[in-house]
């Protein structure tokens, strides 16, 4: 990635503050990003602890930058793509947005033909802990240089995958809306520790360190958990007594229930 390139960030709240954070550290020098938020607590906050700069507004964002970044709400993209068009400057100028729902077409409709290069991109809440995941699909006008950005980017807090802009409401059924998931087994693990006898703080650091450790390893590892599943299982044991317990529950079942509804909620929302 060309480090001398300048971003421009609409909106760092949770996500967006995160995003700029792993860019300001990793991967370019402060100097080069700009932020703008209507927030400017969230603003002055940024700033101070990275060194960023500051744009009262999106023209002046936009006259300082190479490409932007929008991180606001979907539900804003009606007010701020308006004025974001009638500032930039395409080509060269181009733009990323994590709106989720929003497809690439509808983004398009608020610019001038032709219009900007833009790419979508659908990150999840663990990008805070720089563990995120992206998916990240191409408008037609994006070029591969405009996505090797984005994948440097969203590689600063995490790692990302490139995929068809029509697979982006399943990534938000599984990984965007699968930290949730996710916390809420460990709080049934946790609160089956304390059923069984454990101190509730003990029950809590040992479901998360299973979770975190066995992720890991898969991580290292690049085995199927099926694989480490069976490794753990020893005939007649007590992994095995659970398990049985498991798939009698259906648990498989219900977590794919789960995604198929987030991802039909994504779908409903995007229409």
């Amino acid at each position: 990635m060309d480090t001398k390139l300048r971003v421009g960030v609409i909106a760092v709240g949770n996500m967006g503050g995160a995003i700029v954070r792993g860019v300001a550290s990793n991967l370019l020098p402060p100097e080069q990003v700009w932020i703008t938020d209507i927030y400017q607590p969230a603003v002055d906050q940024l700033c101070n602890e990275l060194g960023v700069n500051r744009a009262e507004d999106i023209p002046q964002l936009v006259e300082n930058v190479d490409f932007l970044l929008y991180t606001a709400k979907p539900n804003n993209v009606p007010d701020i793509f308006p004025a974001i068009a009638a500032t930039i400057q395409s080509p060269p100028q181009w733009l990323i947005s994590i709106a989720a729902g929003v497809p690439i077409a509808q983004l398009e409709s608020y610019f001038a033909s032709p219009p900007p290069p833009i790419i979508r991109v659908m990150p999840n809440i663990a990008v805070s802990a720089r563990a995120g995941i992206a998916a990240i699909a191409s408008g037609s006008a994006a070029t591969p240089d405009h996505l090797s950005v984005t994948q440097a980017i969203f590689n600063a807090v995490g790692k990302s995958l490139v995929m068809d802009e029509k697979n982006l409401d399943a990534v938000t059924g599984l990984s965007g809306s699968g930290p949730a998931f996710v916390c809420l087994f460990i709080e049934a693990l946790a609160d089956a520790g304390v059923q069984v006898g454990l101190a509730r703080p003990d029950a809590y650091q040992l479901a998360l360190q299973t979770v975190l450790g066995t992720s890991k390893m898969l991580e290292q590892t690049g085995e199927h958990p099926a694989v480490l599943k069976n490794r753990v299982t020893t005939p007649g044991g007590t992994t095995a007594a659970g398990l049985h317990e498991l798939e009698h529950g259906r648990l498989r079942a219900i977590v794919a229930d789960a995604v198929i509804a987030a991802t039909k909620r994504a779908e409903a929302l995007a229409n």
